[in-house]
């Protein structure tokens, strides 16, 4: 999970949003209508709304609202990884957003999930010692 997520204002110009998140690399961004969770825009949703035309997203007058996904997964933090996992391949949806007490603590992707089972397996089944090198032995 990445805690203490980036957040963007639902009425905040696609181009903004485009912007933040080419800056930070993030392909989830949760949406706040004030303090509310109001959904959550992926980098698909704008590239599917405004093609690959990074310019487009300026001239538009598109908001976040116009793109976001409303109907968001929103776990509490103490949600059991296997409960969120299936509900992500159930939605087939790459995020959760994660939240402690009604408010928003992190988003759960797809992603996190990739890199902890890389990182488990990699603990559970290491990968064997290489052999020597040609024509010698082994230091």
């Amino acid at each position: 999970m990445t805690p203490f997520p980036h957040a963007i204002a639902a009425d905040a110009p696609l181009s903004q949003a485009r912007e933040f998140m080419n800056h930070h690399r993030l392909h989830h961004l949760p949406v706040l209508d004030g303090a509310r969770l109001a959904g959550v825009i992926s980098d698909r949703d704008i590239k599917l709304l405004l093609g690959i035309d990074p310019d487009y997203a300026g001239a538009s007058g598109l908001t976040v609202r116009e793109a976001m996904a409303a109907d968001v997964y929103v776990v509490d933090l103490h949600t059991p990884l296997d409960q969120v996992l299936d509900a992500l391949v159930t939605r087939r949806i790459g995020s959760a957003l994660v939240t402690r007490k009604g408010r928003l603590a992190g988003v759960f992707t797809v992603t996190d999930a990739c890199r902890e089972l890389a990182s488990l397996l990699r603990a559970q089944c290491p990968p064997p010692p290489l052999p020597p090198p040609p024509g010698g032995e082994a230091a």
